[in-house]
């Protein structure tokens, strides 16, 4: 799909990942461009510099999901691409995490993705074209050691992902799949705080810069690809996990023991 005047909306886009999109699709002369996030100031800016419209939105909430596309319909008539891309980290350890915590990060990192799906998907098939982008994780394709909510919900979000691709592109939906690794951000920098296992991990491969990811998206949007891989390292994990999963598994296992052991939650 060229960006050239199409509708965009872009969830998650008042920081890291999500404004530099916003701001590379600009560059394609997109028609109009929607951005919302939950944090106002910053998302108006964003906004502002793009001469896009800003829509305050906790992806949390189906509710609110619904009215950013019926804000984002009402003013600039049928959206072509949906890039949903707000998530949070959530939280460090295993299953001893807390419920609501866990019931966060689902909301947010899976299920935010399949209510945009559930808004956009009967209009997308109506008119036989339309694009949906979520931003899943590495993590979704391989493991996050630190984390394990993370990880399932990532894995999770890769899994809508590839349903969608798979049920619906003969009706003209094109899907693609953000599964970065380490990025420049404000939420990277939170996560890896005190997560030794998780800041090794993301080393093997470099941390990139959020314009590197933005770029990688628009490419992958002009050539219509599922996988977005802005690091290539994750392409040949994927392969070795895939081909031999014990030597994959027995890899990760290294990371987690020359970083002290396993991840505990810790309450914030």
């Amino acid at each position: 799909m060229d960006l050239a005047d199409r509708h965009v909306v872009v969830t998650g886009a008042a920081s890291g990942i999500g404004r530099a999109c916003v701001e590379r699709f600009a560059e394609e002369r997109p028609r109009a461009i929607v951005c919302a996030d939950l944090e106002s100031d910053a998302l108006h800016a964003v906004a502002a510099s793009v001469g896009g419209l800003a829509v305050p939105c906790d992806v949390s909430q189906p509710d609110q999901i619904h009215a950013l596309v019926a804000r984002a319909r009402e003013a600039n008539g049928a959206i072509d691409l949906f890039f949903s891309n707000a998530g949070i980290a959530g939280p460090l350890g295993g299953p001893e995490a807390p419920d609501d915590e866990w019931q966060q990060i689902w909301e947010i990192n899976t299920m935010a993705h399949v209510w945009a799906a559930r808004e956009l998907i009967p209009e997308m098939v109506e008119r036989g074209e339309g694009y949906l982008v979520s931003t899943a994780s590495a993590a979704g394709v391989l493991s996050q050691v630190s984390a394990i909510a993370y990880s399932a919900t990532k894995h999770a979000a890769v899994a809508v992902a590839e349903w969608i691709s798979i049920n619906y592109a003969d009706s003209g939906i094109r899907v693609s799949c953000l599964c970065p690794q380490g990025v420049r951000t404000p939420m990277l920098e939170e996560a890896t705080g005190d997560d030794n296992a998780g800041a090794a991990a993301l080393r093997i491969a470099g941390v990139i810069e959020p314009g590197d990811v933005a770029d990688a998206v628009v490419d992958a949007i002009r050539e219509e690809r599922f996988y977005i891989l802005p690091h290539p390292e994750v392409a040949d994990f994927m392969a070795l996990k895939g081909g031999n999963p014990e030597r994959w598994l027995a890899g990760m296992r290294k990371i987690v023991r020359k970083n002290g052991g396993p991840t505990t939650y810790h309450a914030p």
